[in-house]
């Protein structure tokens, strides 16, 4: 990372929401080569960059049903796109895009599904005027690999980042919720979708709904979640948002954690935690400590 970009939360993190959550860990675990940082029982987190983590939840405990639609893509960022197709085609992983590389384009990539229908989009971002802001920021950054033996996943497979791809009606309104009310700046603009750095591998990206993986939902079986070591401030700074409604009316302080949550101009759900000095949280907060 360098020094002279700052960002506005620690982590990037997702909840999604599943009936098997067992499985859905295994399959993250085993084959993705995850690494669960925290493990709540109904609730897993586990890390797949270094400030980028996701949430595998229980669906009969938390705020969605696993009968929502899934509106929503989670971006793994690698070099190996190809690599990661190959492996994930061996390991029996269904496909919604096969592997596509095409000289010049901004991009490569493929869509992969997981075991309950959440899509994972493996991309690698090429030179490209397009890209001119976001390649430096993931050159800054040491890919995560794989570094337990539970995994299946080969060693030469990294991920640099993760985008969360989220599918809007009105992309300028969502560009101002981003910009003013969450303080981001807009790192890549491809017309029908932006991209916006939130914590050092950890980045959200609008989509206009229709136009990308999915169409316009009300309902969504996501929820995104910002963590922040400030969340007092966040909490005033957003409640008198006039485009962001309280779901929480004041900040939830449990064992583990303190989090409010809230609705973004779309309604998807936005939560925003801290995590506390507690047993359970103790590989979560070695995970969280800035890269050397």
């Amino acid at each position: 990372m360098t020094a002279s970009i700052s960002f506005p939360f620690l982590a990037n993190n997702a909840f999604f929401y599943y009936r098997d959550v067992e499985a859905a860990a295994e399959f993250y675990c085993q084959i993705i080569g995850a690494t669960v940082v925290a493990d709540y029982g109904f609730a897993k987190i586990v890390q797949l960059a270094h400030s980028s983590f996701l949430t595998l939840v229980d669906a009969t405990k938390g705020m969605h049903s696993a009968d929502e639609p899934k509106t929503v893509t989670l971006a793994l960022v690698s070099e190996e796109v190809e690599g990661w197709y190959d492996y994930l085609i061996r390991q029996g992983v269904t496909m919604h895009r096969a592997l596509e590389v095409t000289p010049g384009q901004a991009h490569d990539g493929f869509v992969a599904v997981d075991p309950e229908g959440y899509f994972l989009e493996f991309e690698r971002f090429n030179a490209h005027p397009e890209n001119a802001q976001l390649l430096p920021r993931l050159a800054a950054l040491s890919p995560t690999y794989p570094t337990h033996g539970a995994t299946l996943r080969p060693a030469q497979l990294g991920i640099t980042a993760t985008v969360l791809w989220l599918y809007y009606r009105d992309i300028e309104a969502i560009h101002r919720f981003y910009t003013t009310a969450l303080g981001l700046e807009r790192v890549v603009d491809q017309g029908f979708a932006r991209i916006y750095q939130t914590s050092p591998s950890g980045f959200l990206g609008p989509v206009i709904a229709g136009q990308g993986l999915h169409p316009y939902t009300e309902q969504k079986a996501a929820t995104i979640s910002l963590l922040t070591g400030d969340i007092d401030a966040w909490f005033e700074r957003l409640r008198g948002q006039p485009h962001f409604r309280l779901r929480t009316e004041e900040i939830i302080t449990r064992d583990h954690y303190r989090a409010f949550v809230g609705y973004d101009p779309e309604d998807y759900f936005m939560e925003f935690n801290t995590f506390l000095i507690h047993p359970d949280n103790q590989k979560l907060l070695g995970a969280l400590q800035p890269q050397n």
